[in-house]
């Protein structure tokens, strides 16, 4: 699922956090591409020392007065196999359960990558004063009739008096998709507005 944070962020921002957190330990992180679009992969190193593989790539678009991002699917196929190991040398004899303990540790620490990397973007979007409110620049909307900038919610036009309701622009609150006046489902998160 997508996520929009309307402010003053900027894709590297959230990036160079998301290589800071994971490219440690049993994990590698990297970046590719910069400016208006950046891609972090993140993974499992090829030579660990306890878990399963995994991976997961996420995409860091610059949008209008913000920044859109996206996870994409996280591989599972290695640590079902890690995890399928673990139960199955536990089932033979139980005791082989301490000799994994690592193994299983870190599996489920790859599990919960995707809440992480949710929660990272989540602290730097509001450390930058960023959220999924709309922008103050997209607060204003332009009357069709005379072309007159005016404040969201403004009923009528402040200078020649049209009506604006139809043009009121509106987000979600669940992910800061741009929705409008009549949709009553987010089309980016399914959610209700």
């Amino acid at each position: 699922m997508e996520k929009i944070f309307h402010g003053k962020l900027k894709p590297k921002d959230i990036a160079s956090a998301l290589i800071a957190e994971f490219n440690r330990g049993n994990l590698q992180a990297q970046q590719i591409g910069g400016g208006e679009q950046i891609i972090v992969q993140i993974a499992t190193r090829n030579f660990r020392r306890s878990g399963g593989q995994t991976a997961l790539t996420v995409t860091i678009d610059a949008v209008t007065d913000g920044v859109a991002v996206d996870l994409g699917k996280q591989s599972w196929l290695g640590l079902a196999a890690s995890l399928g190991s673990t139960a199955i040398s536990a089932l033979r004899n139980p005791f082989n359960l301490l000799g994994r303990l690592d193994d299983v540790a870190q599996d489920i620490e790859s599990l919960q990558i995707t809440d992480r990397i949710w929660e990272i973007v989540e602290d730097v979007a509001y450390a930058a004063g960023a959220s999924f409110e709309l922008s103050e620049r997209l607060r204003r909307l332009v009357c069709a009739y005379c072309d007159t900038a005016n404040p969201v919610g403004e009923p009528r036009c402040i200078a020649c008096g049209a009506p604006l309701g139809s043009s009121q622009p509106k987000t979600c609150l669940a992910c800061g998709f741009v929705i409008q006046h009549n949709e009553n489902i987010c089309p980016n998160c399914k959610k209700p507005v």
